[in-house]
């Protein structure tokens, strides 16, 4: 029963809860890399793939709108 319940924790891990936080992190960091950064995010979408791909019909990664000052 814990063997189970151990493999429910990192499975829940895998595909919600480190996807969200890789989610996260691309958000704030993505227009503001360094070339080896930007290779580790590749490396991330790469590895949490799966869990990317159950979270992306509820995200909206569109670039917000740019203010101009005069």
């Amino acid at each position: 029963m814990i063997v189970a319940l151990l493999y429910l924790m990192l499975a829940g891990a895998y595909l919600l809860v480190m996807p969200v936080a890789v989610m996260f992190y691309l958000k704030q960091r993505w227009y503001v890399v360094s070339s080896i950064e930007r290779a580790f995010m590749y490396f991330l979408v790469f590895f949490f793939f799966p869990g990317l791909l159950v979270l992306s019909p509820f995200v909206n990664l569109r670039p917000q709108p740019r203010k101009i000052e005069v």
